[in-house]
């Protein structure tokens, strides 16, 4: 059971960022400056993960 009402989970949901988070944009940094390649957010998986790897 959830032990906040709907209209408080709704709240904190809305204020929860979800795209370009300090931690995702370090990660970014470090796999673009080691010549890896990604796509970002993709819609064709389930979830649409941050970072996809193609190869």
């Amino acid at each position: 059971m959830d032990i906040h009402s709907t209209q408080t989970r709704s709240y904190n949901m809305s204020r929860i960022k979800g795209k370009d988070t300090k931690p995702e944009m370090l990660v970014r940094r470090f796999l673009f400056a080691k010549g890896l390649r990604y796509k970002l957010h993709d819609k064709k998986l389930p979830g649409k993960p941050d970072i996809v790897l193609s190869k």
